[in-house]
């Protein structure tokens, strides 16, 4: 069964809310009560999801506890099995991202025991430690607890004929070199078949040393590759910062090769796509068999949702490895999934707007895009008849959009005129005044959705620098995008000033790895970049290949990755993870609130 249709318990502990009272009466569910819960696993509910909701399951209930508590909805039921069910329901509702169940007089009188419990695939997408699943579809009554499913054991072992990560490194140059002959002595005489298994760094058990050496290879290659491979110094890290494309970036079959052969990817992918409905299927058929798709991945509505659910994807795996970036910057509708993981949005909420964008685009006549080899200030002779100024990436590369038909004769201007200018894979004039029907429409959606400021450093095209909190909670700045420029090259300016960074870009293509290879910082070797999938379409093994030469790439640099995550790419598959049997739900250990 899919993941998207289950719900996972994440944390679980034992909380005495307060001094335990003499006697055996259960502890009563109140105000103060549900504070403790609110509170219990170490942080303020500020940190948590805009949409959590607290579950209670109690024998007695406070009648004054109302049905909302510290600005978060609160539902009552008598017994915590009842509650564990409801916080299914809730979630796959859609009526909550993180359901807080609070089982009092669990497992004695005077304590109860809270369950963090989310969508399953969204907990593996978020790389949360998966206690189980819960099994809502076992045969026991509607009042007690259901049993924990869990999650499948990870194979090992892979094809030796895969590309996999081999990663080594020493205290000093001299030390790098000795334990690089070391490898390729063991590679020398290494049955092909046990490549797999070789660990993932050497030498084992050792912190890894300041001088780094990495290689992408599959068996017969392993040992030229290593060899080939330079040696980095490491001291000194630069902080990573995620970088998100849009449209006009999408491709068919983009990152289709790390679907269901690495589990964060597959999960964010598939949490992403269930939060829209019959479409997300849809979507999905004609991403993985591209010849038989029923709408082009250039049509609004392929190319957004799909980009945003490969884009946030990408950048969940990366947060698996280990990697703790320091910004986000996406462009276009890039920016909702920069928000997302920024904590402006939640997920089903960031793709209920990008649905609404896609719903109001398809009303507008038919447009597109022009990327132009020129400034800004030498195009703004050419914007006529609704045609303008989409974007500045860089200082020569701008993009137009308006409707088909001016647009078109835009074109053949630009090329009388000697500039270069060529198609942009949209079929809708974004960032246009043509889109401004569209931008009012989706307003409205938007005011009903919990809008937060920025909990990590999120840069804007749309402001050309920072998000202000302002502008994170208001509906128009988001609806507005539609129709504003998009000012990337002032954003990726600010970002490279605050700090010299690690870009990684998170998507498809490559296009915003061009845009940045451009920037003074990135010439001159203060800053750098690197992007996670290849420039083009090609095999489903050279998406893999080229997401293990960035994260070769982000150990290179210095950073440590979690190197257990990382191997999942050459030895996890989905079709070969067994099923996990029923298990019961077991006790946690006690704590104090």
């Amino acid at each position: 069964m899919s993941l998207t249709s289950q719900s996972a318990v994440v944390r679980r502990l034992i909380v005495r809310p307060g001094p335990a009272p003499r006697g055996t009466a259960p502890v009563t569910a109140s105000a103060t009560a549900v504070s403790a819960v609110l509170r219990a696993f170490g942080r303020s509910p500020e940190d948590l999801p805009a949409r959590t909701v607290v579950v209670v399951g109690a024998a007695v209930t406070d009648p004054g506890l109302g049905a909302e508590h510290e600005g978060f909805t609160v539902r009552t039921t008598t017994t915590p099995g009842a509650a564990l069910r409801r916080a299914h329901h809730e979630l796959h509702e859609g009526t909550a991202d993180l359901v807080l169940v609070a089982g009092f007089g669990e497992p004695d009188a005077q304590t109860i025991t809270v369950y963090a419990v989310k969508r399953a695939a969204e907990a593996v997408a978020d790389a949360d430690s998966v206690l189980g699943v819960l099994d809502v579809d076992a045969p026991r009554g509607a009042d007690t607890a259901p049993p924990l499913r869990p999650l499948p054991p990870e194979p090992r072992g892979s094809d030796p004929d895969r590309h996999r990560l081999v990663l080594w490194s020493g205290r000093t140059a001299d030390d790098e070199a000795q334990v690089r002959g070391e490898l390729l002595a063991a590679l020398d005489h290494m049955d092909r078949r046990a490549y797999p298994a070789l660990p993932a760094t050497l030498p084992c058990g050792v912190p890894a040393g300041a001088v780094r050496g990495a290689a992408v290879a599959v068996s017969a290659l392993a040992a030229p590759a290593v060899r080939r491979a330079r040696a980095a110094e490491a001291a000194r890290p630069r902080p990573v910062a995620l970088l998100f494309p849009g449209q006009g970036s999408q491709h068919a079959g983009m990152a289709a090769g790390l679907y269901r052969r690495e589990p964060v990817f597959t999960a964010a992918v598939d949490a992403a796509l269930s939060h829209m409905g019959e479409e997300g299927a849809r979507i999905r058929a004609d991403w993985l068999d591209p010849r038989n798709a029923a709408i082009d991945i250039d049509d609004v509505r392929r190319a957004q949702p799909l980009l945003f659910a490969v884009d946030y994807a990408l950048g969940r795996m990366i947060l698996s490895w280990g990697v703790k970036p320091v910004a986000f910057l996406g462009h276009s509708a890039g920016e909702l999934v920069a928000a997302t993981f920024a904590g402006v949005i939640g997920l089903p909420d960031a793709v209920a707007m990008v649905l609404a964008r896609v719903r109001e685009a398809v009303k507008i006549p038919a447009g597109g895009m022009l990327a132009v080899a020129a400034s800004e200030e030498r195009l703004r002779p050419y914007l006529v008849d609704g045609v303008a100024i989409a974007a500045v990436n860089a200082n020569q590369q701008v993009m137009l959009a308006g409707a088909s038909e001016p647009l078109a004769g835009v074109a053949a201007r630009l090329k009388a005129d000697g500039l270069t200018a060529v198609t942009v894979p949209a079929t809708s004039p974004f960032h246009s005044p043509a889109m401004a029907p569209a931008s009012d429409a989706v307003e409205a959606d938007y005011r009903s959705l919990p809008l937060r400021e920025p909990r990590a450093a999120l840069y804007s095209g749309y402001t050309g620098g920072p998000m202000s909190p302002d502008d994170a909670r208001d509906p128009r700045f988001w609806a507005r995008q539609i129709t504003d420029t998009v000012h990337f090259r002032d954003a990726l300016d600010d970002l490279l000033a605050a700090d010299d960074v690690l870009l990684v870009e998170a998507g498809p293509r490559q296009t915003l790895t061009a845009f940045a290879r451009r920037h003074r910082s990135v010439r001159l070797g203060a800053g750098a970049v690197t992007p996670l999938l290849p420039a083009r379409a090609g095999t489903p093994e050279a998406d893999r290949q080229s997401v293990l030469a960035a994260a070769a790439r982000i150990w290179t640099e210095g950073h440590d990755l979690d190197l257990d995550a990382v191997s999942r790419l050459w030895t996890w598959h989905e079709d070969t993870a067994p099923a996990g049997r029923a298990a019961p739900l077991v006790r946690a250990e006690a704590v104090s609130a």
